[in-house]
């Protein structure tokens, strides 16, 4: 019986969106912003060689049609990359008004976004005052810090001594819809970080604000260090997604990564979390051995994004991609005969772009167990929900189509 794995690869972009021009700061956005088309590039001109050397080598992500895919999606001749497909491939345009991480993952599970998101302005302090008004009282804080738009780590870096010294948390966000804490582990304390973050939520999810993340962090003056502690507290999404709808058909759903904080742990019977992205992988690997017949796996790997896209590290995102390039085999080799496995992403996050945000790109679509090698054209993100769905045999959702 047929079972099914999608599998994110958080921000791995490959340029081309039709609307990438509306988002993002100057007169043109994110137009010609392209997340791996760009890394193999910089990669090929020897200018990502911290830590590596010479052009990008993903040659398993590859031939599975990742190079023909950022061809199709923007044009692009990917230095490098430019094996013929042995699987069925395609690029997908997404259609909800973000360029952020719920959006992409509920659009991919049969969901477009039907609304705005909030967005906090570029102001400092960018937080209403009666907003922090309510966070202090109900969160028993003695006041924030921040309180504007800021990358994680240089925040941290900026103010977490201070933090420690006062014991107020660091608040900030982003050009997502995000309300973000960050708090020391040990000096604040992680229960208390995530106690004052579902306050957050209770506070700024009616504002339809996407997320509240709790960032802890360790360290030292010098040293500091985020940990695998984070939570998201995400808004519920609007209808059934196609985690809802294999659970009621009776198919057992399994979450890799922060799927379960993405979809405020609704559709999901198993959740499996880790320090690392290898260890995410090592999860999966295991899933392919033992998932039952008829299962859905949702995994995300975050750290293309987390650790490589927002730092704009180019050589670190470069390594990343070669490293899990390197597991794709092992993933390959343990699927079933009735398996679907899709390699996609969620966004862009393009390390050689202005700013430190996500940027708005249609994302790879690499489809091994869906019959003969071939294109599948330019998509929308939910025609990959609408895929499973079909693949699983459960109902069709109101969005997409399958590509089956």
């Amino acid at each position: 019986m047929a079972r099914a794995f999608l599998l994110v690869l958080d921000s791995v972009g490959v340029g081309g969106a039709p609307d990438a021009a509306q988002f993002g700061d100057g007169p043109n956005g994110d137009e010609g912003s392209n997340t791996l088309g760009h890394i193999a590039e910089e990669c090929a001109a020897g200018r990502a060689e911290e830590g590596r050397t010479g052009p990008l080598t993903v040659p398993n992500l590859d031939a599975l049609g990742l190079g023909a895919a950022t061809r199709l999606s923007s044009g692009l001749d990917v230095p490098g990359l430019s094996a013929t497909p042995t699987a069925a491939w395609s690029a997908a345009t997404e259609v909800s008004q973000g360029k952020d991480t719920p959006s992409g993952h509920w659009e991919l599970a049969g969901v477009p976004v039907p609304w705005d998101w909030h967005y906090f302005p570029e102001t400092i302090p960018t937080f209403p005052d009666d907003l922090i008004a309510e966070l202090v009282a109900r969160g028993d804080i003695p006041g924030i810090l921040g309180n504007k738009h800021a990358s994680g780590v240089p925040i941290i870096e900026e103010l977490a001594e201070e933090h420690i010294r006062t014991g107020k948390p660091i608040c900030y966000t982003s050009a997502d819809s995000v309300f973000q804490i960050a708090a020391h582990e040990e000096h604040f304390g992680l229960e208390r970080l995530l106690k004052l973050c579902e306050v957050a939520a209770e506070l700024v999810h009616p504002m339809l604000v996407g997320r509240v993340i709790a960032r802890p962090f360790v360290g030292t003056p010098g040293h500091w260090q985020r940990t695998a502690n984070r939570r998201d507290y995400a808004i519920a999404p609007p209808e059934p997604t196609i985690l809802d709808r294999v659970q009621a058909a009776g198919g057992r759903t399994i979450a890799v990564g922060k799927i379960g904080d993405i979809f405020a742990h609704r559709g999901i019977d198993e959740l499996h979390k880790g320090k690392d992205d290898m260890a995410l992988v090592d999860h999966t690997l295991r899933l392919l051995d033992e998932a039952p017949d008829g299962a859905f796996v949702f995994a995300n790997y975050v750290e293309f994004d987390s650790k490589y896209g927002h730092r704009r590290d180019v050589s670190g995102y470069a390594r990343a991609l070669e490293v899990f390039d390197t597991r794709v085999p092992q993933i390959l080799a343990r699927m079933r005969p009735d398996d679907l496995v899709i390699f996609t992403a969620d966004h862009g996050n393009d390390p050689t772009w202005r700013g430190t945000d996500h940027t708005r790109e249609r994302v790879p679509v690499l489809m091994a167990g869906l019959g003969p090698a071939r294109e599948l054209g330019l998509h929308g993100f939910a025609d990959v929900g609408e895929t499973i769905a079909a693949h699983l045999e459960v109902a069709p959702g109101k969005h997409g189509k399958s590509l089956l």
